[in-house]
């Protein structure tokens, strides 16, 4: 099982992150821009989003593994399609299709978590499968890079096909089926206006992403849809008798308090991480000078790698040390860091290389790992699916949001020319007030009594509530 479900965790990863380096090759070959390469990957990681509202929850009514296997083949043939794509549009269509992958390791967690019923061995196994999705210890990158420069961008694409191949077999041999929710029907008419909201709010913020050549109109436009939308949704499920989200469980602590935490972890850690950081260290004037490939092997690779080995042993000890206890120290280091990062990494390369490992460390290795898996021990047993996807949107919301807050502080803090550290200081100090945010919005999430070892000590706040949350 654990095979079948990392080699399908894995052919999802390789999608988000091993085309990263190909973008420049990719623009060259189709005859457009890196601007519209650039779109191909807003469209897949916004399709990841949409789909991960909704499929986790699917599948407990129609069976992970019949759902996991399904999208494993839809994302072979957007692969495929990929690979074989003859301009811009027909690549982003087929990343789109691939988009449909999105929740693959939310529904690994949810199966797993059928599966496992000992808190420390289900730890494990989920922090296993959750440290893939932050990459495959940076070799995918590089990866990539390689076949892009040596066999053209098409050959990135076919093998990640090859891959989603083997992983859709391995689901199909040992992935064992479970349906909680079996014979509830789907509400339908609830995911309508979810995605219309969630894809709204995304693409607005990819709007002011641009800063001055954001089409501002348009962004509050967006805003204003995603709000409607969300209005009648609410009233959908308020009235629905088998609801996609129960209007009961938004109002519990165990659903928002998590949601919130994510957003904010996000945001103030992502672009300091892949945009500033890597912007910093290329800049000639107020930086290192470094070139891109060898920024991403000093700073990237570590940085994911280490985030890929710490993954597994904090999922087993969340369950003995308490999750939220071990979110708070993921919380509080990354804070920590990004302050040193800021005050001092800007002056010294030793120290900015050793700041990225330790907050490979207390981001990608603890943070981003418990908050993943919060989202499947903290949800409903009769309702296991809803939470993990909100989770998940609530990830590429943060990413997003992360860029446009971070990039404008960082352009407003210092001179057009980039002369200056002023304005990379600024942007994340924002970041660390960011996650010092987040860190104290974990307190709010109740602890998960039933996924941790019962006696040991644990990070709740008293008088929390089991798995299932506590009311507002």
């Amino acid at each position: 099982m654990m095979t079948a479900l990392l080699a399908a965790c894995i052919a999802f990863q390789l999608n988000a992150s091993m085309l990263s380096p190909a973008l420049v090759t990719m623009a060259r070959e189709l005859h457009t821009d890196e601007a519209g390469t650039g779109l191909s990957q807003t469209a897949f990681f916004t399709a990841c989003a949409m789909f991960s509202l909704f499929l986790p929850r699917f599948s407990d009514i129609a069976g992970r593994r019949r759902v996991l296997l399904g999208m494993l083949v839809v994302l072979t043939g957007g692969t495929v399609l990929a690979a074989l794509a003859t301009d811009i549009v027909v690549l982003d269509i087929a990343r789109v299709i691939q988009g449909v992958s999105g929740p693959v390791v939310q529904i690994s967690l949810l199966t797993l978590r059928s599966e496992v019923t000992e808190p420390k061995r289900f730890g494990t196994l989920m922090g296993v499968v959750t440290a893939v999705n932050g990459g495959i210890a940076g070799v995918d990158a590089l990866a990539g890079g390689w076949l892009a420069s040596h066999f053209g961008f098409r050959s990135v694409f076919w093998v990640i096909a090859a891959v989603a191949v083997l992983a859709a077999v391995a689901v199909a041999a040992g992935c064992p089926e479970s349906r909680p929710s079996a014979g509830t029907p789907m509400d339908w008419a609830g995911v309508a206006p979810l995605v219309v909201s969630a894809a709204a709010l995304l693409l607005a913020v990819d709007q002011a992403e641009k800063l001055g050549a954001a089409n501002w109109p348009l962004a509050a436009g967006l805003v204003a849809v995603g709000g409607l939308a969300f209005a009648v949704f609410w009233k959908i499920e308020a009235g629905s008798r088998h609801p996609l989200v129960r209007v009961t469980d938004l109002r519990q602590r165990a659903t928002w308090a998590p949601l919130v935490t994510t957003l904010l972890t996000l945001i103030g850690v992502f672009a300091v991480v892949n945009g500033v950081l890597m912007s910093f260290v290329q800049n000639e004037r107020a930086g290192f000078g470094m070139g891109a490939g060898l920024a991403s092997v000093v700073f990237l690779t570590p940085f994911a790698l280490v985030g890929w080995l710490v993954g597994p042993f904090t999922g087993r000890l969340a369950p003995v040390i308490g999750y939220g206890r071990m979110l708070r120290c993921g919380l509080l280091g990354s804070a920590l860091v990004l302050g040193v990062m800021a005050l001092v990494g800007v002056r010294s390369l030793p120290v900015m290389i050793g700041c990225t490992v330790l907050l490979g460390v207390t981001y990608a290795g603890i943070a981003n790992i418990v908050l993943n898996l919060l989202g499947v021990v903290l949800a409903p047993k009769d309702h296991p699916g809803f939470l993990p996807g909100l989770v998940s949107a609530a990830f590429g919301l943060g990413a997003g949001l992360s860029f446009a807050l971070l990039t404008a502080v960082q352009v407003a803090g210092g001179p057009p020319d980039g002369s200056s550290t002023g304005g990379y200081v600024a942007a994340i100090l924002t970041g660390t007030g960011v996650t010092a945010a987040a860190f104290a919005a974990s307190f709010l999430i109740p602890r998960p009594r039933t996924a941790e070892v019962a006696g040991e000590p644990a990070g709740g706040p008293v008088g929390a509530s089991p798995a299932g949350g506590s009311p507002v």
